[in-house]
């Protein structure tokens, strides 16, 4: 069960970045552009995060390289970037050198991630960045949907840890297709248990469907981000973040 082992929590602030850029777009830069992505960081550490997520777009929708680099220099943070599988980001992550790297996919007319990475499709140049990024000390993990050729696939680039995508079951939350989505996942969960991979699950996450996802057998962390983020604006960063990490503890 998993009320016997600790599920990390890393929480995602790219909609702190949104909403700063939805005024100050251009000038994010400001001394007056808020709100700041790198306090937002700062507080959810000092609430209990175990670690930092941001995708660093190819279009910089939200985050920006500063961004990053200033969270990165937060003191005990665990960095964790989200990113396409191209080679600007390939630069990038190897000079930046985070803990961790999570290759996704990326479309310009999308809101937001939508579904995972297709390794398959895309094998020879997902493995070749896997395996970039593990040479310059990063882990790296591959956001896919949870079926067993695109775990399976996962496996052969080398990468160790898997992070099965959730948001079909989210969506799927309260209606009789959730319970489907949710014998996918925990599947998914036993077919990557099974490769010797590490399990992480995030999309679409709230502080509801938790109660339920925390029930998939394996889970390493969890990556949660508007949830948290949209808390916030009513109750503070830190008492959002900390309950969130009381769901999960």
């Amino acid at each position: 069960m998993n009320s016997k082992r600790t599920i990390l929590l890393g929480v995602n602030i790219d909609h702190a970045a949104t909403l700063r850029q939805a005024r100050y777009r251009g000038v994010h830069q400001s001394i007056h552009a808020e709100p700041s992505p790198v306090s937002f960081a700062r507080e959810s550490l000092l609430a209990g995060a175990d670690g930092i997520t941001v995708h660093l777009r190819e279009d910089r929708r939200h985050i920006q390289e500063e961004d990053v680099y200033a969270i990165a220099q937060l003191p005990g943070v665990r960095l964790n970037l989200e990113m396409a599988c191209t080679a600007e980001m390939v630069v990038f992550a190897k000079k930046l050198k985070p803990a961790a790297v999570c290759l996704v996919p990326e479309s310009r007319e999308e809101v937001t991630t939508e579904g995972g990475l297709d390794v398959v499709k895309q094998f020879a140049r997902v493995k070749e960045t896997v395996q970039a990024l593990k040479a310059a000390g990063c882990e790296v993990s591959l956001f896919i949907e949870a079926n067993a050729q695109q775990i399976e696939a996962a496996h052969s680039t080398g990468a160790p840890v898997v992070e099965l995508h959730t948001g079909a079951f989210a969506n799927a939350w309260k209606t009789p297709a959730a319970d489907k989505e949710f014998e996918r996942l925990r599947l998914g969960c036993e077919k990557a248990k099974q490769l010797g991979l590490i399990v992480n699950a995030g999309h679409g996450i709230n502080y509801d469907n938790i109660k339920k996802i925390i029930t998939l057998p394996h889970l390493n962390e969890l990556n949660i981000g508007h949830t948290i983020v949209s808390r916030a604006l009513m109750i503070g960063v830190r008492p959002a973040v900390a309950e969130m990490k009381a769901h999960i503890s």
